[in-house]
C-alpha cells in the first residue's frame, strides 16, 4: 500500500503561498506534474500512491478525475495570480494515466493551456502501460499537443515481469514504440528495473538489447528497490524469494551503462540515458536543477521558490476537498537556506553537469578532495569548479553525496 505523507505545517484553505515564494515565480522554468491515481493492478514492488479499483472504496472514480483535476488548475490560478507562467513541460504520471480516456488527458492539458498558456517548445509528457494504449490512442494524444511517452518496459524476460507482477507481455513496449513513433511522437522513453530476484545477467543484457532494438531516444535503469508494505517485501521477508544483491545491482549498472553507450545514448542523470542533449527529460531536470512545478493530484507534491507541499493521498479526500472550494494540500514546509543548499548538492550531484564546489562547506570541500584522490570525481571537472561522479562514484553516488552535504 501507499507510505505514509510527511508531516509539516498546516496549509490555508485558500492554498495561498507566502509572499517570498510568490515573489520568484515567472524567474524559472515553470512546470506542471498531474498524478493519476489509478491502475490497472498493483504491481509487488510499488509503493506509490496509487488505487485499483478493489482498494478505491467509495467517494471517488475516474470518470470524474478530470473534472477534478481541471478544478485543482483553477485554484492554482488564484493562488498563484496574475504573473505570466507558461508550462516549460506538463507531466502526467502514476500510476497509470493512460487508464483514463485520451480525451481526459487533453482536457487536463487544455485547461493548464487555458489557464496559464504553454511555452512554444514546451515538453508534455504522459506514462503509459503498454497494455493500455493503441495506435488511435496514441494519435489522440499526440493531436492534443502531447510530446513525449514513457512506457514501462521494466524487463523481456518473463520470469522477472511475473516476479514483478507487470501486466503486460514481453515484446508489447517495444511495439509500443513503433506505434508512438508512428503517431508522430519524436520522443519515446522506455522505463527499465534491474535487480530483480531471479534476473541474471543474461535476463539483463537481453532486455537492454530488446529496449535498445525497439529503438527510444531516451532509457530510464532503475536498481529495484524493495519497499515495506509491498508485497514483493513479504515475499522476500518469508523466504520466497533473495534480497536484491549490491554487487549483482553494481554489475547491472556497468553492464548498462556499456550497453547504452555502444548505441550512442549517454547519461546525464544517474538512472537516465538519452541519444542527445534534445532527448533528455526536460520536466525531470527541472526537478534536479531546483525549478518550480505545481503538482496536480492526491498525493502530488509541489515546489514554488522555497516553499514544498503534497496533497491529501486518497482521492475521496482529495474530491471532496475541491468540491468543498478548498486547496487539497495536507502540509507543507518552508525550506530554509541551508536545507535548500543541501538540496541542490544532492541532486545536482546525479547531473552530468555535476554540483559546483561553491556550494561545498570547507568540510565539504575536504570530503570532495577524498572522493577526488579516491577516484569518485572527474579530474578535469574539479579543476573547472564542479564535482562530477565518475563511473566508480556514480555507483557510490549516496555515499559521496551524503560526505559533500556535511
Amino acid at each position: 500500500m501507499p507510505s505514509a505523507l510527511p508531516d509539516g505545517e498546516p496549509v490555508p484553505r485558500d492554498g495561498s503561498l507566502p509572499e517570498p515564494a510568490l515573489a520568484t515565480l515567472g524567474k524559472q522554468p515553470f512546470g506542471w506534474y498531474v498524478h493519476v491515481p489509478y491502475c490497472a493492478t498493483r504491481c509487488g514492488y510499488c509503493d506509490f500512491n496509487t488505487y485499483t479499483a478493489a482498494e478505491l472504496g467509495g467517494g471517488a472514480s475516474q470518470a470524474a478525475y478530470a473534472d477534478q483535476a481541471i478544478a485543482e488548475i483553477r485554484l492554482a490560478r488564484r493562488v498563484l495570480g496574475e504573473v505570466d507562467l507558461p508550462a516549460a513541460t506538463v507531466f502526467f504520471g502514476g500510476g497509470t494515466p493512460t487508464l483514463l480516456p485520451a480525451r481526459d488527458l487533453a482536457r487536463i492539458l487544455h485547461a493548464i493551456r487555458t489557464e496559464f498558456g504553454l511555452a512554444p517548445d514546451a515538453e508534455v509528457t504522459t506514462e503509459a502501460n503498454p497494455e493500455s494504449v493503441d495506435p488511435a490512442y496514441l494519435a489522440e494524444l499526440r493531436a492534443a499537443g502531447f510530446t513525449r511517452v514513457s512506457f514501462g518496459m521494466q524487463s523481456a524476460a518473463e520470469h522477472v515481469l511475473r516476479v514483478l507482477d507487470r501486466a503486460h507481455t514481453p515484446g508489447r513496449p517495444e511495439r509500443c514504440v513503433a506505434e508512438a513513433r508512428a503517431a508522430g511522437f519524436e520522443h519515446v522513453n522506455l522505463d527499465l528495473i534491474y535487480g530483480t530476484p531471479g534476473e541474471t545477467d543474461a535476463d539483463w543484457r537481453r532486455t537492454l538489447d530488446a529496449a535498445l532494438g525497439a529503438g527510444p531516444d531516451h532509457v530510464s535503469a532503475y536498481a529495484l528497490i524493495v519497499e515495506d508494505g509491498t508485497r514483493l517485501a513479504a515475499r522476500i521477508r518469508r523466504g520466497e524469494l533473495p534480497a536484491p544483491d549490491d554487487d549483482a545491482l553494481a554489475d547491472r549498472y556497468l553492464i548498462a551503462e556499456e550497453t547504452f553507450g555502444a548505441a550512442g545514448l549517454t547519461w546525464y542523470e544517474i538512472s537516465n540515458w538519452a541519444l542527445g542533449d534534445a532527448a533528455r527529460c526536460r520536466h525531470n531536470l527541472l526537478y534536479w536543477t531546483g525549478a518550480d512545478w505545481w503538482g496536480v493530484g492526491p498525493g502530488a507534491h509541489s515546489h514554488v521558490g522555497g516553499t514544498r507541499w503534497w496533497n491529501v493521498k486518497h482521492p475521496a479526500a482529495y474530491a471532496r476537498r475541491l468540491a468543498a472550494g478548498a486547496s487539497p494540500a495536507h502540509a507543507r514546509e518552508v525550506l530554509g537556506a541551508e536545507d535548500r543548499r543541501v538540496e541542490r548538492i544532492l541532486l545536482q550531484l546525479r547531473l552530468a553537469e555535476g554540483c559546483p564546489l561553491a556550494e561545498l562547506t570547507p568540510v565539504g570541500l575536504t570530503a570532495a578532495d577524498r572522493a577526488l584522490a579516491g577516484g569518485l570525481l572527474e579530474p578535469a571537472a574539479y579543476r573547472a569548479g564542479r564535482a562530477v561522479l565518475t563511473l566508480r562514484g556514480r555507483l557510490l553516488a549516496d555515499a559521496v553525496a551524503r560526505d559533500l552535504t556535511d
